[in-house]
């Protein structure tokens, strides 16, 4: 017999189940307004999708959009100087902020319901009537600029790897740079390039409007008139390219002087989110690499037992800004994606065995697969994990739009991700592995200090044997002797300097 306490933390947790996915299941009751009710939740949460990214960037002013962005969320309106706009929002308790991707850029906002017509008021403003003066211009360009030039190439060397990966693997594809830009097509932008830019892009048919929370029912087409405000255009989004094939094994070393090494490899995969293949391939991702958490067998294979860095994922979707937050983000959606592995920063006498580790658990997993027990662990934590996925009310109301781009209908991902794992086989997860995933053709990408010592290491293909500062278990050891004469063979070994990534 079941204990009368065990069945009622049970249903306790269908219930919590239950109430999170009914929050999460977005209301699209008007074919511009995406609706997320939570009649609870005394704040607003408002989003502007315009379908514009960096891929829209005009040859040789790569940045552009992110540019006029900044000028949207941290610029002055017609009606108010930046200075006034910051003073307005303080006692408001509120906020709103642009943020650019490669094919979306939305402006996303919240206020407390008591606040409602004051923020109203600015945050439509922001869309509305920017100002482009040229101080806002000057200042948000240099720090633009700034990004590019100091904080991505010295002050991050996780993401300065995943960038250089993205800009490898996308060569001349729209999706082919950084989204913040290059130096010299930001050092080209002219203040008259984003008056143009944004009257060819923020046109109302480019737009939508979201609105999540507590929000009034007269606020839906309100808001949604706003757009009426807008200039009448013609859609012109770039196509997305398809990224060239990759042969073999390429490496490419970041030389920064006195830097340790950091990793990230990767190739493109076809699978999308909303895919039945793509909730079996998050299931065999996760217990691979899940984000920030101990669990997955690259973190457990390189730090867990070896402690050689902090920490060691793989993603199935692009995850910018990885360091600085724990779960996916919202609003990064893309019709291409990458498969990578991002191998934290560690000492560059390691990086030979860390690559060699991460690749054999790679190819082990492929021809492999999972086993059962490793599937069902895995399922069983995913089943409870993706409820802090979205946790306010703006996190899902950002996955209600990107169910729009992804074309997700009914309840949305987040939703069908709870239904996938409930429903989805050890049999589909391993096919789904040797149909997405492979191992012979990837880019490898290593910022390091030493980058002629271990290109020369990485074209011989030379032992790499571990050194402990103390003692191991004698399995650690036994596995060691196979991964430091695991062979890698590249196709080529490049090295480029770190000042000239990103220039041109």
């Amino acid at each position: 017999m079941v204990p009368k306490r065990k069945v009622c933390w049970v249903l306790l947790a269908i219930i919590a189940t239950l109430t999170f996915i009914s929050c999460i299941s977005p209301r699209n009751d008007d074919s511009r307004a995406i609706l997320l009710p939570v009649l609870d939740d005394p704040t607003v949460a408002f989003t502007v999708w315009f379908q514009v990214g960096s891929q829209n960037d005009p040859p040789g002013k790569d940045g552009l959009a992110a540019l006029t962005g900044a000028l949207i969320s941290n610029g002055a309106t017609a009606t108010n100087g930046y200075q006034e706009i910051l003073e307005k929002l303080y006692p408001l308790a509120s906020e709103y902020s642009v943020h650019v991707d490669k094919e979306m850029t939305t402006l996303n906002g919240h206020s407390h319901i008591e606040n409602l017509e004051k923020y109203f008021a600015l945050l439509t403003d922001a869309y509305l009537r920017p100002d482009f003066n040229q101080d806002d211009f000057n200042r948000l360009k240099s720090d633009q600029l700034n990004y590019l030039e100091k904080t991505l190439r010295y002050a991050s060397d996780e993401e300065l790897g995943k960038e250089v990966l993205s800009t490898i693997i996308f060569t001349g594809t729209p999706y082919r740079h950084p989204v913040q830009g290059t130096v010299a097509g930001l050092k080209s932008i002219t203040l008259d390039d984003v008056k143009v830019f944004y009257k060819k892009f923020y046109i109302r048919e480019n737009a939508r409007v979201a609105l999540g929370g507590g929000y009034p029912s007269w606020l839906v087409k309100r808001f949604e008139k706003t757009l009426e405000s807008l200039p009448s255009g013609q859609v012109t989004g770039t196509p997305v390219a398809e990224p060239p094939q990759i042969e073999g094994r390429s490496v490419v070393l970041v030389q920064k002087d006195n830097s340790d090494a950091s990793i990230s490899l990767g190739f493109p995969i076809s699978v999308r989110r909303g895919e039945r293949a793509f909730y079996a391939l998050w299931i065999a991702n996760s217990w691979l690499g899940e984000h920030r958490n101990s669990s997955g067998r690259l973190y457990n294979v390189i730090r867990g037992k070896r402690g050689m860095n902090y920490g060691n994922y793989s993603y199935i979707e692009a995850f910018p800004q990885g360091g600085s937050r724990f779960m996916p983000p919202v609003n990064v959606a893309r019709r291409q994606q990458i498969f990578q592995i991002w191998i934290r920063t560690l000492p560059n006498s390691q990086a030979q065995f860390a690559l060699r580790a991460a690749v054999r658990q790679l190819v082990e997993l492929i021809e492999k697969g999972m086993n059962a027990s490793e599937f069902e662990l895995t399922r069983s934590f995913l089943s409870k994990y993706y409820l802090h996925f979205a946790e306010t009310t703006q996190m899902r109301l950002g996955y209600a739009v990107d169910d729009v781009f992804y074309g997700i209908s009914g309840k949305g991902h987040l939703a069908r991700f709870s239904e996938m794992m409930a429903s989805m086989s050890l049999d589909e997860v391993n096919a789904a592995l040797k149909k997405y995933l492979q191992h012979e053709n990837m880019i490898i990408v290593i910022i390091t200090g030493e980058a002629e010592s271990l290109a020369e290491a990485l074209r011989k293909d030379l032992p790499s044997p571990m050194k402990y500062g103390s003692s191991k278990a004698v399995d650690v050891l036994e596995e060691d002797k196979l991964i430091e004469s695991y062979s890698l063979e590249f196709g080529a070994v490049r090295i480029f300097p770190v000042e000239e990534t990103f220039g041109y």
